[in-house]
């Protein structure tokens, strides 16, 4: 199962039909234009294309955009607060472009280190990649693949926001404030491995 978001809207992509406002059954890839055209020009908030040939239903998805990978991470310190940043009046995860021969690992701890100040952040695991769309301004459609992982900081905190990356604010932040001021402004990919971690810590 992929979850894809377009302009904040979810398109699913899965083997069985979901119970969402509108599913369409995969016939080919005119299937996946049509379910793109309606996420992006009507009011439909969320869709899902099923067929029981998902790989295949992935591939010729991906073929419709150029791909671009990125690697963030889920900075926890010792309190257990996350850490988060703010940019373009939005709450965010620190993450970034992966760069030519770099590992996903290396690419997200660089991202972090880059756009938060913070040294000798310790990599855990990998958590989930999350899916999103959008369009450049010479109309190219754009598929960003960001690969999350779980991350450690103990040291002293030097975090200050990467200001000419249009970082505004760096700041750690609690479950209670996670709820009440991060999820009402933030992207439902930030929001979904969030809760993706949360889930994965109880265990």
């Amino acid at each position: 199962m992929y979850k894809v978001f377009v302009n904040e809207k979810k398109l699913l992509l899965s083997k069985q039909s979901e119970n969402l406002e509108k599913t369409l059954r995969y016939e080919n890839v005119t299937s996946l234009e049509i379910a793109l055209d309606l996420l992006e020009n009507t009011s439909v908030k969320e869709l899902n294309v099923f067929g029981e040939n998902l790989d295949e239903i992935w591939a010729e998805f991906q073929k419709l955009f150029r791909i671009i990978e990125a690697a963030g991470g889920i900075v926890s310190n010792p309190e257990q607060d996350i850490l988060f940043i703010r940019r373009l009046g939005k709450w965010d995860l620190p993450k970034g472009k992966m760069e030519k021969g770099e590992s996903r690992e290396e690419s997200a701890v660089r991202e972090i280190e880059e756009e938060t100040g913070l040294k000798d952040v310790e990599l855990k695991k990998f958590i989930n990649t999350t899916y999103h769309i959008y369009v450049e301004r010479n109309g190219e459609k754009i598929l960003k693949c960001t690969h999350w992982f779980d991350m450690n900081f103990k040291g002293e905190d030097t975090s200050k926001p990467q200001i000419e990356e249009g970082i505004t604010e760096v700041a750690w932040k609690n479950v209670s404030q996670i709820e009440s001021e991060v999820f009402p402004n933030t992207f439902r990919n930030i929001e979904l491995i969030i809760k993706e971690f949360w889930s994965s810590s109880i265990k």
